[in-house]
């Protein structure tokens, strides 16, 4: 689906809406407060589904790669999300209870593939390049209702994916995941949760699947 998104407004989420789940908190302190995301959302309806579409420009918030807030389903809800442009990294995490998280992985996707974001889990997007800009498609049920409170409380996600660390970050360089090193950049452990699975990589779709339903519950 194409659409031109220069006719239309998007939300617009800034730096001073993500401070609380940055990395880089002594970068953030100096920081001007800059647009880090377009949200397009309900460019298309279809039996209670609805389609989005985000960009998110290639940016480094100091050291840490350019993502979403993060947020976790109210309800059992799933979605499905499709590289339209660009790369993405899908971080997805499921808790035990408010700081523990019983399972964690992240799926790496390019143009025309798509993740599912199973029932109960968070998930925080990611655009791993500091050139290209990543622009994704979602359908998800008109119905479902976002919570970002355990990410802006903890932080952030149970994983930051930076290039490097600063000091001055509650965060545990030593326990860096070797599972997602890409290049330089490095998973690094959010010590702000007190129960951290080893991170494991899935791969991702190779297309949307046909049959929608299983997003309406």
């Amino acid at each position: 689906m194409e659409f031109d998104l220069t006719k239309l407004t998007p939300d617009v989420r800034k730096l001073s809406d993500m401070k609380n789940v940055i990395y880089d908190k002594k970068w953030l302190k100096t920081a001007d407060n800059v647009e880090l995301y377009y949200m397009y959302r309900g460019l298309e309806e279809m039996d209670g589904l609805r389609y989005d579409v985000t960009l998110i420009p290639a940016k480094m918030l100091g050291s840490e790669f350019v993502k979403t807030k993060g947020h976790y389903h109210i309800g059992d809800w799933q979605e499905i999300y499709t590289v339209i442009k660009g790369q993405a990294i899908y971080l997805m995490q499921k808790k035990n209870n408010k700081e523990k998280i019983k399972d964690v992985y992240f799926v790496k996707a390019k143009k025309g593939e798509s993740i599912i974001i199973p029932s109960g889990y968070g998930h925080v997007t990611i655009n791993p390049s500091e050139t290209q800009e990543l622009k994704i498609g979602n359908w998800i049920s008109e119905d479902c209702e976002s919570d970002y409170s355990d990410f802006e409380r903890l932080q952030g996600a149970c994983y930051y994916y930076a290039k490097k660390g600063p000091a001055s970050a509650k965060a545990s360089a030593s326990d860096e995941s070797s599972a997602g090193q890409v290049g330089e950049a490095k998973w690094i452990k959010n010590e702000n949760y007190k129960d951290i699975p080893p991170l494991r990589e899935e791969k991702p779709l190779k297309s949307i699947p046909q049959n929608l339903d299983f997003l309406r519950q």
